[in-house]
């Protein structure tokens, strides 16, 4: 990527959240559109997600790597610590790919 692209893309981001502050008494949101952009977030992290764990390259990535990130949904819902949910996801893929399940 070149060093313009790279400031270019710096500088937005920089721009982007200095509005808020900015002008974040000038402008009044309403209950609804506060909803609709959280539940926007939300289906872009899980579209990201699923997206990461299901596919590699053009294809399926097998089903080690969803089992894990499935274990590591269920330990995050539970509320169990970080570290704990990243060696469960990692632990429970490796383990599925040394017993041949791709």
């Amino acid at each position: 990527m070149p060093l313009t692209a790279i400031l270019l893309l710096a500088a937005g981001t920089y721009a982007f959240r200095l509005a808020g502050p900015l002008f974040g008494d000038r402008l009044t949101v309403s209950d609804r559109l506060r909803h609709l952009l959280a539940v926007a977030a939300a289906v872009l992290l899980v579209a990201l997600v699923a997206t990461g764990a299901l596919t590699q390259g053009h294809g399926f990535a097998g089903w080690a790597r969803p089992a894990g990130v499935l274990v590591a949904g269920v330990l995050a819902l539970r509320r169990a610590p970080f570290p704990v949910v990243v060696v469960a996801a990692a632990a429970t893929t490796a383990v599925l790919r040394l017993c041949g399940v791709d």
